[in-house]
């Protein structure tokens, strides 16, 4: 009797909250014990732990090429967590450095299916719809997730959520790029202005003749407009100049 007491003894184990415990009968698995508190097995099957708690991780800052072969600098934070048990621990040998390589193979292979930034824009300043890293972040955010659960699936393993958490241009050409940046806000904010400034010239031409206040040939239309654009567009304020002869001299 004491013998059978021991051997009943030697069945017991306890699980915490969100543990696992895998059983094993002379190196067979027979399955997964998801309960809680005091729990018993057969006394001669092996039981192994597995924690099916949420983790997360920071990954490292990786320097890789982007889709138009830019250097630039990525990290992603994800959150996993093991679904089945059975196969993290038979279908892979360590399934959580599985992860964590498996992890900085997607942030890769993601940073050269995007662009950093979208840097082609329109005679308008207007840039195109393309997705881009830096702009689309949740179309971004959502391949990453479909492709960390494609890896993961492998080894039995959830993906929570995956979002990035750095990216920038590398080192050596972050110069580069920020003064081509800052010449591309230029020229959109110049398209602006000179857009708004032809609107505000076809307005004051349309209101001058819809009122009959004056009345110009081509050549003083022409005159008028070209006053109008340089005061409208002109980065200084413009001089006045006080005309005491007539409108053609």
């Amino acid at each position: 009797l004491m013998l059978a007491a021991a051997c009943c003894l030697g069945g017991l184990y306890v699980l915490q909250p969100n543990q696992a415990a895998l059983l094993m009968f002379f190196g067979r698995y027979t399955g997964t014990d998801r309960g809680e508190g005091l729990r018993w097995a057969n006394p001669f099957s092996t039981t192994r732990r597995i924690s099916v708690r949420a983790h997360n991780f920071n990954s490292d800052k990786l320097k890789v090429n982007n889709l138009r072969g830019n250097p630039i600098e990525i990290a992603a934070a994800v959150v996993w967590r093991v679904a089945d048990t059975a196969r993290a621990s038979f279908d892979v040998e360590d399934y959580e450095k599985y992860v964590l390589t498996q992890a900085e193979a997607a942030v890769r292979h993601l940073a050269s299916r995007y662009a950093y930034d979208n840097l082609e824009v329109d005679a308008l300043g207007n840039a195109s719809a393309e997705v881009t890293l830096r702009g689309g972040t949740d179309e971004v955010g959502s391949a990453l997730l479909d492709e960390l659960t494609a890896r993961f699936a492998q080894a039995g393993i959830v993906v929570v959520d995956a979002k990035l958490t750095h990216l920038a241009y590398a080192p050596e050409i972050a110069g580069t790029m920020l003064r081509r940046q800052q010449a591309e806000a230029v020229v959109a904010a110049r398209a602006k202005i000179v857009q708004g400034a032809v609107g505000m010239v076809e307005m004051a031409l349309k209101g001058l003749e819809a009122r009959g206040l004056v009345s110009l040939d081509d050549e003083r239309k022409a005159a008028m407009v070209s006053n109008l654009l340089v005061v409208l567009c002109s980065d200084h304020d413009a001089t006045p100049v006080v005309n005491a002869g007539t409108l053609y001299n």
